[in-house]
């Protein structure tokens, strides 16, 4: 994997070793990337402020920062990620510009210091056909950490069924086995 474009295109992406994580393929992240450059509903990336929640490898977040973001919360549980996501880091020196937390996604909370929000892209791709991701939409919405020009770009099982409350879906676009429906709060 690597970075698809921006000031970081080209550079590798160290992923986790096993099988925990689904790290989003480039073509996707390419894909995903030209939809949120192009949408008259998108913020611009340029300065986001951007959260990265069930990381990964978080490339997804270092994308975003490669291309403008100006901060990516990282957000993953799991040991040998959040190891992959703090290599990247180090390596892409991003240090100043990030955040990586081991706290649960489903509980998010202010604290002095903890977050850096409101976020105006938050990412989300949470282990499929699991609903972890009503939680998580719930305590971001309860917290008011979603921009009012904010988006989240949930991405789901393609055949996983989403019933959302207080969202409004933008777009959604299938590829292969996933399904990423864009959001806006309302």
């Amino acid at each position: 994997m690597r970075i698809v474009s921006g000031r970081l295109r080209g550079r590798n992406i160290a992923t986790p070793s096993g099988r925990n994580t689904r790290p989003t393929s480039d073509q996707t992240r390419e894909s995903l990337f030209n939809i949120l450059s192009h949408a008259e509903w998108a913020p611009d990336l340029d300065g986001a402020i951007v959260a990265d929640i069930f990381a990964g490898s978080g490339a997804l977040g270092l994308e975003a920062l490669s291309r403008g973001a100006e901060f990516c919360l990282f957000v993953e549980t799991e040991p040998k990620a959040r190891a992959a996501i703090r290599a990247n880091i180090e390596k892409m020196n991003l240090f100043g510009c990030s955040r990586l937390h081991r706290q649960d996604a489903t509980k998010l909370r202010v604290a002095p210091g903890n977050l850096r929000g409101p976020f105006t892209h938050i990412f989300m791709d949470p282990p499929y056909n699991k609903g972890l991701w009503k939680p998580v939409l719930n305590k971001l919405n309860t917290l008011g950490l979603i921009d009012e020009r904010g988006i989240v770009i949930l991405e789901v099982a393609a055949e996983e069924e989403v019933e959302l409350s207080n969202f409004e879906i933008l777009s959604d676009r299938q590829w292969g086995a996933a399904k990423v429906l864009f959001l806006k709060a309302i």
